[in-house]
Formats: C-alpha cells, structure tokens, sequence
C-alpha cells in the first residue's frame, strides 16, 4: 500500500506516557476536524494543515521498530481520525508492524467507530465528550451544531465493545460549570448500565484542565483555567456519582 492511499500524517511523537494510561505509545497526527472546539489548543492542525509537512509513515514505523521492546502501542489522535475514511488502512499498517492501536475521537462518527470495533483495529479508544447530552450545551463546547444522539450511539458503540475504553471532558470555566460536568457523569452511568457487556466496567470520565496558551477562540486567552485543587475535587465528585 503507498501512502497516498493513507490519511496523511502531519505531526509525531516518539514516545509518550501521558496519551495511553498503562502504557507507552508513540502519537500520530491526522490533520481536519468536524467541530470547532473553542479550547482547542490543535488549531493549526485543524485549519491550516498545509502548512504543516507530510510525513512518512513508512520512516515512522522505520523509527518504532527497533523501539518495540519499549513502545506498546501508536496512538492516533488529530484533528479527528475518524473523518477519514482510510484510517482502517493506516490501523492495519500499525497492527502489521506489530504495534497496538488506539485511537482518540470526538465520536461523531459512531458507524465508523462500530465498524473499527468490529473489524478488531483498534485496540483502545479514547473519546472525548465536550458536554452534557443536551444539543444547546454540545454546540457551545463543539463549537458547531452537533446532534447528541450520534454522541450517544458512539457511547453505546464504546460500552459495548471488548476493548479498552476510556472517556474525557475539558473543563473551560466559562463553557462548562460544574453541574453541566455531573450532569454528563450522570447520564454516562445511566448509558454504561443500559449497555455495558463487561461485568467489570463502568465507564470512566477523565477531566482534563484547559489551556488558555493558545486556544482556537482568543478570548479564552483571558480566562483562568481550574486549580489543580479544584479539578480534582471535581473529578473525586465525578468519580463518586459513576461508582
């Protein structure tokens, strides 16, 4: 397979500690988006991807396998990965190199996610989930109009599946307060419970603090992320209404 069959990779990173819990992975990154998170601190990538070079994935993997006693796994992140529709193909390449795959979405594209669960490409997925299950609160974190039952059937998709799974929340004081947070623990509970085929699991939701450096709406530049002390507080509380 040449590599203009492949979504193109525009960013690397060797090795990470921080991108799969329990494991270390190299991070790739596929350029494009569906949403407009005002937060977002991968606008470059999002918008302007041409600006950014192309790389090989052949050199990536080329770099990774003398690497493999070490790295577990390639995380691919964006951007979104699932809007392309070649991504099972780069998933493939990554599982015949003899790495594990994950993949971070924004689950807007729950068939497609259904299909990669399905066809055993991945094998962790991380999913962001930007607020409560309500059309008015998403649109205000997504920055666009997104229609929550398709984020629903991701969650559906994801508490089904055998694979490692994890969801995550940023916290922008001014887009998200702390009941709109509880409130979406408590619906993915709710979701978990309806739909959960692993005894052991319940879901999880990890929020994550946001960064006013560089975000893609410049007002947020003025805003005052979380105190560690306060993000944690909250996540005790998150923790507790999902048991």
């Amino acid at each position: 397979m040449t590599n203009d069959q492949l979504p193109p990779i525009k960013g690397f990173i060797e090795t990470s500690l921080l991108d799969w819990p329990g494991q270390v992975c190299a991070v790739v990154f596929l350029p494009y988006c569906n949403l407009r998170c005002p937060y977002c601190h991968n606008h470059q990538l999002v918008l302007e991807p041409d600006t950014l070079e192309t790389l090989s994935l052949e050199e990536i993997l080329g770099r990774l396998t003398p690497l493999q006693d070490w790295v577990d796994g390639i995380c691919v992140t964006g951007g979104e990965p699932t809007i392309h529709r070649s991504l099972p193909a780069l998933l493939r390449k990554i599982h015949e190199a003899g790495f594990k795959a994950k993949v971070d979405t924004n689950g807007t594209q729950p068939e497609f996610l259904r299909y990669l669960v399905t066809e055993k490409l991945i094998d962790c997925v991380a999913m962001d989930v930007k607020a409560p299950l309500e059309d008015a609160a998403y649109a205000r974190c997504a920055g666009v109009y997104v229609p929550v039952d398709i984020i629903r059937a991701s969650i559906e998709v994801l508490a089904k599946a055998e694979i490692s799974t994890m969801f995550r929340c940023t916290v922008a004081p001014t887009l998200l307060a702390k009941s709109d947070v509880y409130r979406l623990a408590a619906q993915l509970k709710e979701l978990g419970a309806e739909n959960l085929t692993r005894a052991e699991a319940v879901p999880s939701l990890i929020l994550q603090n946001f960064s006013p450096a560089d975000p893609m709406e410049p007002d947020l530049k003025n805003v005052n992320p979380l105190t560690d002390e306060a993000l944690s507080r909250m996540q005790d509380q998150v923790n507790h209404i999902l048991g």
